[in-house]
C-alpha cells in the first residue's frame, strides 16, 4: 500500500448496498475536507476508489458529478487528467462561520473527540506497533514538525488519523475521521497561534514517546491534556463576539 492509500485507510471503506451512493459521497467528502488530498492534488483514480468503496464506477462518478457541481473537485482530461481537489482562495466569512456554530453542538464533538483519541492512543500504547507502523507514527510526527504554518492543520490531522488507523480499530477509525472533520470546522473559526503550535508539537512528540514506549496510561493522559488544550481554545474563541 503507497503513502497516498495509507493517508485514505481511515476513511475509506466498503459502502453498504443499500446507501452506496450517500455514503460514498459522504467518504469522500471527508477526504477533501480532513485535507487527506490537498488542494490542487489528483484523487485516487476511479477504478482504485470504485474497489476500495465496492460500488460501481457509474456510482461512482454520480458522486464526483456532484462534487464538482459542488465546486469542491475539478475533472482534468488528458495524459495527467483525473478529478482533482480544487484550491480555494477564499475562505467563509464571518457570517457563514457563526452559522456553522450556531449549528453545531461543539461541546458533543468535543467530548467524544476526547473518548475516541483517548481511546486510540490506549490501544496502540497497549497492542504495541510493529516495526512498520511505529515507523508510519513517527513519519507522520515529522511532518507536523516541518509543516509550514499554512499547512500545519492538514498534516496535524494525517498524525491524529493514523493513530486512530493504528488502533486496530477500523470502527473507531471511521468514527474519528467523521469527528474530526466536524472539529475541523471549528477550527477554521479560530486563528493559528504560534504559541499554541508549540505547545501541542511538544504534547505530540510525549504521545509518540509513550505510545512507542509501550506506556498506555501515561499516552491516555497525554492525549487527554492534548483534546482539552484544544477545546480550551476553541470554548473561548466561540464564545467571543468577534465572530
Amino acid at each position: 500500500m503507497d503513502g497516498a492509500a495509507d493517508r485514505l485507510a481511515p476513511v475509506l471503506r466498503a459502502v453498504r448496498a443499500g446507501n452506496g451512493f450517500e455514503e460514498a459521497l459522504e467518504q469522500i467528502l471527508q477526504i477533501v475536507r480532513l485535507g487527506l488530498v490537498p488542494q490542487g492534488e489528483r484523487l485516487p483514480a476511479e477504478r482504485e476508489l470504485a474497489e476500495r468503496l465496492q460500488i460501481s464506477r457509474v456510482t461512482l462518478r454520480e458522486v464526483l458529478k456532484v462534487l464538482q457541481d459542488e465546486g469542491l473537485v475539478e475533472s482534468r482530461r488528458g495524459r495527467y487528467g483525473g478529478t482533482f481537489v480544487r484550491v480555494r482562495t477564499e475562505g467563509p466569512d464571518e457570517a457563514e462561520l457563526r452559522r456553522r456554530v450556531d449549528r453545531t453542538d461543539v461541546e458533543d464533538i468535543l467530548r467524544f473527540r476526547e473518548v475516541l483519541e483517548v481511546g486510540a492512543a490506549g490501544l496502540c500504547a497497549a497492542h504495541g506497533l510493529p516495526d512498520e507502523q511505529a515507523e508510519r507514527l513517527r513519519e507522520a510526527l515529522a511532518a507536523t514538525q516541518d509543516a509550514p504554518l499554512a499547512d500545519y492543520r492538514r498534516r496535524d490531522t494525517l498524525l491524529h488519523l493514523t493513530l486512530a488507523e493504528l488502533s486496530g480499530s477500523p470502527t473507531l477509525a471511521a468514527q474519528y475521521a467523521a469527528v474530526r472533520a466536524r472539529v475541523n470546522e471549528l477550527l477554521d473559526c479560530i486563528p493559528l497561534l504560534v504559541r499554541n503550535l508549540e505547545h501541542s508539537q511538544n504534547q505530540h512528540a510525549a504521545l509518540v514517546e509513550a505510545v512507542l514506549e509501550g506506556d498506555a496510561d501515561g499516552a491516555r493522559e497525554v492525549m487527554r491534556e492534548h483534546c482539552c488544550g484544544t477545546a480550551a481554545l476553541l470554548r473561548g474563541f466561540l464564545a467571543s463576539p468577534v465572530l
